[in-house]
């Protein structure tokens, strides 16, 4: 059974509006700088209040550019939160259309969700640790965002069931076991990781576009680097 995440059971009472200039010096400061341009989602990031997507010791860091660490009632790290500047430019390669099924997944508590919910027609957001997909659905359902649907489950193994989906995000590094999520995409539809495209390469938000129901090639499109994620790493080399 997997352990249970720091999270707080309640929201916070100040959700939104003692956070406001926050947000904005984040898109202002951070997002902007970083090329994100796309108006609708920089919206989103303004509007948003992350803090109701983390557990209150790391509240205070909502709108740094800081990577942040979910961690259990142990203390080991269950799920690694991108920063805002890498997660916006990520969506924002994404070209998420109105007409778009998604598949978010390795999210946590999934902000990311919550930010992309009304550009997009749906969203399924995929979880493997039982208590953060719970608390995922709270903390969504608080901002009213019902139309989200969050399961939990192995996370290469995709949600079958919700298929085909337009798009995929994999909020971390993968190495390896993207060949079934990739069937999960609709004919002409996309994939976007943190990866290595090819052997020589170093870590960059990657993605991968499908043409006619065939991959059609990696793209990388900035660096960037997040710990590899459940099931997505490769087995370790044989050594003699």
């Amino acid at each position: 059974m997997a352990e249970a995440a720091e999270i707080p059971a309640e929201t916070h009472s100040h959700v939104g509006a003692e956070t406001a200039a926050l947000r904005q010096t984040m898109v202002e400061r951070q997002l902007r700088t970083f090329d994100v341009t796309d108006l609708p989602l920089l919206r989103r990031f303004l509007t948003v209040p992350r803090e109701l997507f983390l557990p209150h010791d790391l509240a205070p860091l909502a709108y740094s550019d800081l990577p942040l660490t979910l961690k259990s009632e142990q203390g080991r790290p269950l799920r690694h939160l991108l920063p805002p500047l890498v997660l916006a430019r990520l969506l924002q390669e994404a070209e998420i259309r109105e007409s778009d099924r998604v598949l978010i997944i390795g999210g946590g508590t999934f902000y990311s969700a919550a930010l992309i919910a009304p550009l997009a027609r749906d969203v399924v957001a995929l979880e493997s640790d039982a208590r953060l997909a719970a608390t995922a659905r709270s903390y969504l359902g608080a901002l009213g965002l019902s139309g989200v649907r969050v399961e939990q489950g192995p996370l290469p193994a995709g949600v079958p069931a919700a298929a085909p989906f337009d798009l995929i995000v994999i909020e971390g590094a993968v190495e390896t076991g993207l060949d079934g999520l990739e069937r999960q995409l609709t004919a002409n539809g996309r994939l976007l990781a943190i990866a290595k495209p090819d052997t020589e390469a170093g870590w960059a938000v990657t993605r991968f576009d499908r043409s006619g129901g065939q991959p059609a090639g990696a793209r990388a499109l900035f660096d960037a680097s997040a710990p590899v994620l459940d099931g997505f790493a490769k087995a370790p080399a044989f050594v003699f």
